[in-house]
């Protein structure tokens, strides 16, 4: 079998991979739905897997890992390799879980960003209306056990909160800007805290999203005031997405200096980046994203690392889409017991579940969902279905 094309289409404004061979058989892959501009990013190592064997997957994963960096850019080398995987499954007639050692689980625990993460993420910055999402969040039917909602500088707090921090917001993302709280900023956020912690109740676990950009003062202090709550962990103080480093000095200093658990990693590229993270027990959970940090065998290899320091994980992945979470689902299978669950992925519109064949109709149920046995990522697009949705300039994703 060998690797005949390599195509990438923005679908829905999701960057999906198709790998096509010479036997009829093709393979998917998915990139976050907020990156449109990595298309050509991939499609430049298009001649360094075409003529390869798709089943081979870490020979052709030594072509093009080079060519992956520090989200965002590692999300061509991830895309392509849940590609890679989803062909060397469906050439197997396996799932994708056998392939990587089986499954030690029939299920795999997810949890969920803000409100219904697959029809929008709402981030309010008051008590009262933070109080009212997490109610709907609770009372969803899929019944989510660990629900994660943004605060501080993963917020609209820097904009809409006057005096939140010592500095101008910047335009854009609130996570683009850092600085020092102010009193008021400060206890803004922990009286939105004392609320989420209300409104749950111990019916959910409560996670936050934090930054990145607090001063590790700040943080430290932060940590240290919610250890009287349940909280499941802060996740990106320090650094996270769009942060080109890991931090590995304040985010040890930071995490000796609470039992509040902290968290980080969705930005990080390869195993090398996650290494000195863990092995100076810097973190207390890390949370790679598939589809940046290198793929999904990346990502086992990183969890059963991190099991050897105690360390546990929470993959990221809420904008991988959903063929991004039939492969999560399958790779969840098989990590080692310090997995307390993955980030529900959303899609980017309300058809794309409808061009998906192959994955459970009643997805999520008591905040699991049931692995099954599908060859691949258990998931594939339907040509029929899809077609009406591409761009004129992706019409040919198909042939």
């Amino acid at each position: 079998m060998k690797i005949t094309d390599l195509k990438c289409a923005i679908i829905g404004g999701q960057p999906t991979i198709r790998l096509a061979t010479n036997e009829g058989l093709s393979g998917y892959g998915q990139i976050e739905w907020f990156k449109p501009f990595i298309k050509s990013h991939v499609l430049l190592l298009k001649e360094k897997v075409v003529g390869e064997d798709p089943r081979n997957v870490e020979q052709v994963m030594l072509k093009i890992r080079s060519w992956g960096g520090f989200k965002p850019w590692g999300s061509a080398v991830s895309g392509i390799e849940m590609a890679l995987w989803d062909l060397a499954g469906k050439a197997a007639g396996l799932p994708l879980y056998r392939l990587l050692g089986g499954k030690i689980r029939d299920r795999v625990r997810v949890y969920v960003s803000g409100s219904r993460s697959d029809l929008h993420t709402s981030y309010e910055i008051t008590p009262d209306k933070i109080s009212k999402h997490l109610e709907a969040a609770v009372a969803d039917s899929a019944g989510f056990s660990i629900i994660k909602y943004g605060i501080g500088f993963h917020s609209p707090m820097p904009f809409e909160l006057a005096g939140f921090f010592m500095g101008d917001a910047r335009p854009g993302p609130p996570h683009l800007n850092q600085g020092m709280l102010t009193e008021q900023g400060f206890q803004h956020c922990l009286n939105c805290v004392e609320a989420m912690v209300d409104t749950l109740d111990g019916k959910a676990h409560l996670a936050l999203d934090c930054g990145p950009g607090w001063a590790l003062s700040d943080a430290i202090r932060f940590g240290r005031a919610l250890e009287k709550y349940p909280i499941l962990w802060l996740e990106d103080l320090l650094t996270g997405d769009r942060s080109s480093h890991v931090g590995v000095a304040e985010y040890k200093e930071l995490t000796q200096a609470t039992t509040t658990p902290i968290h980080t990693g969705e930005q990080i590229y390869l195993r090398q980046g996650f290494r000195d993270l863990i092995a100076n027990r810097a973190i207390r959970i890390i949370g790679p994203d598939p589809m940046d940090v290198g793929g999904l065998a990346e990502l086992k290899w990183i969890a059963e690392y991190a099991q050897l320091f105690g360390v546990q994980i929470a993959p990221h992945g809420v904008f991988n889409g959903v063929l991004g979470m039939a492969a999560m689902v399958q790779v969840s299978a098989t990590l080692p017991d310090n997995l307390i669950a993955f980030e529900y992925c959303k899609p980017p519109t309300e058809w794309w579940p409808d061009i998906v064949d192959g994955m459970p109709d009643n997805l999520v149920v008591d905040g699991h969902i049931e692995v099954w046995d599908s060859p691949g990522i258990g998931a594939t697009l339907n040509e029929e279905k899809t077609k009406p949705y591409l761009q004129p300039e992706d019409q040919d994703f198909f042939n």
